[in-house]
């Protein structure tokens, strides 16, 4: 039997909210990685899939609904000093739980700052308050009401979470390609680090070949992980952080107006908007700009600012290229105008091949633009852990490693990843995310363009989002 290190002691019982792909992912490697207390993992679900997971596992599911009136009472006497809420559901307020824990002294972890049902699609709200920057200016607003409280990570698992991870990484091997030993430690220091290196853009940019022998079917969504999270987030509006080298404003582009205003959001829903990136196994591709937490905490936190102005800040985005038949379930999720198959299957055990290429890639530097990330694919994934495909144990790994750090540093109060030790978070996660690799291309979004059709193409510099964007 394979002796697995345990890389930090929780005080505290382990409560989880949601048991679907990545809470199955991610319980083994809790247990592995974590010297527990004797109590049994607590998991509240709204069903009762996975139960024989659960029961291997010695955790004790709770099939019960969380909702606005009964979380306080059902969670409440859980969470004692020292418990970690494990926040992997959907539909449940990340607001609400992160100040619930802060008043209980409990630690909290998600994986995405989520609001309660029909947060993300109340046509009586604008596109502004369903947007992942309204969230994130909610929860960061809690640091004011609890500035010492104990650790809450937010939107920790793969993107958003080890993205910014990636980010830190790449830009290091940048620097040292560029000749510059830096030890970069605050985000004053990784700012003025991606202005020197003349980074413009950043994707995560993410290609998942995973296929079955099951394909999709006509009225069914299917997908490598959560299918309610992925509808949610690709009916939010397209949402991106707004670089001070953009020379062309998006026509359909609003500001929010308030907060760090690191990032626009467009007037359309991010499975309606294509944007053109590069991974080093796909090569170029045509992704979508699905809304993420990365895209606004990235771009917030390598803004340089003088003077009480933006000096610097680089774009960023997510650029998604999901699995074929998710490609697929998302052409037929806008031909029938936004309106939801109600046949939802998640794929796992039936892969036959392929896997998630997922990296950041960093654009502008005079070496060419840098992909750095994990490539991953199911054999890996299934020699590991139990019960993951190559995605779900991507986001895993940003789980276990978010969680031993909340683990590690108790009291540190409410944190994105980009607050986080990047060295320390990467040790932990890295033995579960296949091949980490940094390649270099001469890729921009130019290469073809204007051939077989005029093009309003800014061919004095590529990195502009008007070349980048699929019209």
């Amino acid at each position: 039997m394979t002796a697995y290190t345990k890389h930090a002691r929780l005080p505290g019982q382990i409560v989880m909210l949601g048991f679907g792909s990545i809470g199955q992912a991610v319980l083994p490697l809790l247990i592995r990685h974590l010297d527990l207390p004797d109590e049994p993992i607590t998991i509240f679900a709204a069903d009762a899939n996975g139960a024989e997971i659960a029961r291997e596992s010695n955790a004790r599911l709770v099939v019960e609904a969380v909702t606005p009136e009964n979380y306080r009472a059902l969670l409440g006497p859980l969470l004692t000093k020292g418990t970690l809420l494990l926040n992997l559901s959907v539909g449940i307020s990340s607001t609400a739980l992160i100040e619930l824990c802060q008043q209980n002294g409990s630690l909290y972890l998600d994986m995405c700052l989520e609001p309660w049902p029909g947060g993300y699609v109340d046509p009586s709200r604008p596109p502004a308050q369903r947007s992942n920057y309204a969230l994130r200016e909610a929860a960061l607003a809690l640091r004011q009401k609890y500035p010492t409280g104990p650790t809450a990570v937010l939107t920790m698992g793969a993107n958003p979470g080890l993205a910014s991870i990636f980010v830190k990484q790449g830009l290091l091997r940048i620097a040292a390609e560029n000749g510059l030993q830096l030890s970069p430690t605050e985000a004053i220091d990784w700012a003025a680090l991606a202005r020197r290196l003349d980074i413009k853009t950043i994707h995560i940019a993410e290609r998942d070949t995973q296929v079955t022998g099951r394909r999709k079917q006509r009225g069914e969504f299917v997908n490598t992980w959560s299918v309610a999270g992925f509808i949610g987030e690709a009916l939010q509006p397209a949402e991106l952080g707004w670089g001070t080298h953009e020379q062309h404003w998006p026509t359909d582009a609003s500001r929010h107006g308030n907060g760090c205003d690191s990032s626009i959001y467009l007037n359309q829903p991010g499975a309606a908007t294509r944007v053109r990136s590069w991974t080093p196994l796909e090569g170029a591709y045509h992704g979508f700009l699905i809304t993420h937490g990365e895209s606004i905490s990235i771009s917030d936190h390598l803004t340089v600012w003088e003077d009480g102005e933006v000096a610097y800040r680089p774009t960023v985005h997510y650029a998604y290229y999901p699995c074929d038949d998710a490609v697929l379930s998302l052409h037929e999720l806008a031909g029938s105008n936004w309106s939801a198959q109600r046949t939802r299957r998640i794929i796992r055990d039936e892969i036959t091949c392929g896997m998630d290429e997922l990296g950041v890639l960093l654009m502008g530097n005079c070496k060419g633009a840098y992909w750095f990330g994990s490539r991953l694919s199911i054999a890996q994934a299934r020699a590991l852990v139990p019960h993951n495909n190559a995605t779900s144990l991507q986001v895993a790994a940003g789980v276990l490693a978010g969680a031993v750090w909340a683990a590690q540093h108790p009291n540190s109060g409410i944190l994105e990843p980009d607050d986080l030790g990047y060295d320390e978070v990467m040790q932990i996660a890295r033995p579960y995310l296949g091949d980490v690799v940094g390649v270099y291309t001469d890729w921009t979004p130019l290469e073809g363009r204007g051939q077989l059709f005029s093009e309003d193409l800014d061919r004095d510099d590529p990195w502009q989002f008007k070349n980048i964007r699929v019209h």
